[in-house]
């Protein structure tokens, strides 16, 4: 029996291809090793949305070459799909596989193993049209599944190297997204996430689009919680949140991706609405919801911004008060508009920046949590938690805000109400 180890770099997306990867291999009768451990194959899943990812995924490579010099080593995703050359010239790398090719993973390496011969194809990704399916039948998420139904985008920001790397928009048929769903529940599974590239693009042959895709998810029985990936503001019209609000099974968390609050910044990076659009999707999210979580994406630092624009953005996100702001410092990717254009600054200065957003999204958050102390919410309960030597369980209310609560582990996978008490830190409430 071979050793297989596994090891994932960025979104969820990744993970849930991975994870069907490994689950090919567990019922091939291989053994899963943890990453750090000897193993004979290696299968590092890379990313390349920064500079940083593009490294953290060579170093895992050359790391798992270290663990066992006579390793079969494979790089497959994002990363060796927009550096194809680099990954060929790579002599720790046995196998590419690029992410059209990722569901015949199994397939490919298995032929290696037999002929023993250097697999360093990849195809080109933008002339991909068909959606590649994969079917989970567990995760090693203990409550909680993220189910891709859609790939590739068709946006192409200037900053962004995904479409390059993730091809044109494909999106899943609603009858294979509801059969490996149903498959989920009846191994105890209740919250489902419905995520992909660019989920806002999902639209299948037959017309149907994303409120369809989530209204058939929430008649399936045992499904008690839906969440949905990063969307974009143009999806949020009147009409969906209609339809949205209706469905019982729905978690008011919203991630709405902004990237900037300053109109200028965003017409540089090609993004398709203003600030005001913006601005008004949430709004209309609020008004068919009451105290929504909504999350965001924000650089800081883009090519050309101005301290006007920055506080411009400052000022917006403070407005628009949402419960998280993921703060990344623009980061210039080869092939993009972007990386040619004038102005780059420089790493102190997007530091600078940065320190002042993630501290006021800091202050945000806390006044967010407080707003449920007193009151009674619902937490789907998933993991033991200790915290200054007291024991609890920890989940997530519909909001996603931590809460724990001492009760048995035996509860874990269950969903329960209570009062919350207080903050137990800053970012965890109780029971």
């Amino acid at each position: 029996m071979k050793n297989v180890a596994f090891h994932n770099l960025g979104c969820k997306v990744n993970s849930y291809e991975l994870e069907f990867v490994q689950q090919e291999f567990k019922e091939n009768d291989f053994r899963i090793v943890p990453f750090d451990q000897k193993a004979d194959i290696y299968i590092i899943n890379t990313c390349t949305v920064t500079n940083i990812a593009d490294r953290k995924s060579r170093q895992m490579i050359h790391r798992a070459r270290t663990m066992n010099k006579d390793a079969v080593i494979i790089a497959m995703g994002c990363y060796v799909q927009t550096n194809i050359e680099k990954a060929k010239e790579d002599d720790g790398i046995d196998i590419i596989i690029g992410n059209d090719k990722k569901g015949k993973s199994f397939e490919i390496i298995m032929d290696y193993l037999k002929e023993n011969k250097s697999v360093k194809d990849i195809s080109d990704i933008s002339k991909v049209k068909e959606y590649d399916e994969f079917t989970l039948k567990s995760t090693t998420e203990h409550t909680r599944v993220y189910i891709k139904i859609q790939d590739g985008c068709n946006q192409f920001c200037s900053y962004c190297a995904i479409p390059l790397a993730r091809g044109r928009v494909r999106s899943r048929s609603i009858d294979d997204t509801v059969n490996e769903i149903e498959g989920l529940t009846k191994a105890g599974y209740k919250e489902f996430v419905l995520t992909g590239i660019h989920l806002s693009s999902y639209k299948t042959e037959d017309g149907k689009e994303l409120i369809d895709a989530i209204e058939a998810v929430s008649k399936i029985e045992g499904v008690e919680r839906i969440r949905l990936g990063s969307l974009e503001p143009r999806v949020i019209t009147k009409e969906f949140m209609e339809r949205l609000s209706k469905i019982d099974s729905i978690c008011p968390h919203f991630h709405l991706s902004l990237q900037s609050g300053s109109d200028t910044v965003l017409k540089r990076m090609n993004r398709h609405y203003t600030a005001y659009e913006f601005y008004d999707g949430v709004q209309i999210i609020r008004q068919y919801f009451e105290h929504p979580a909504i999350t965001t994406d924000v650089i800081v630092g883009f090519p050309g911004e101005t301290e006007e624009e920055f506080n411009d953005s400052r000022a917006f996100l403070n407005k628009v008060d949402f419960f998280e702001a993921h703060v990344f410092k623009y980061s210039r990717r080869q092939g993009t508009v972007a990386d040619k254009m004038p102005g780059q600054l420089t790493e102190k200065e997007k530091s600078a920046r940065s320190e002042k957003l993630i501290s006021d999204a800091d202050k945000r958050s806390k006044a967010f949590r407080e707003y449920y102390i007193g009151k009674e919410t619902e937490v789907l309960l998933e993991e033991p938690f200790e915290h200054n030597g007291k024991k609890y369980m920890i989940g997530h209310t519909r909001e996603y805000v931590k809460v724990v609560t001492e009760v048995s582990e035996e509860l874990a996978g269950s969903i329960i109400k209570g009062v919350v008490r207080g903050a137990l830190t800053d970012e965890i409430l109780v029971f």
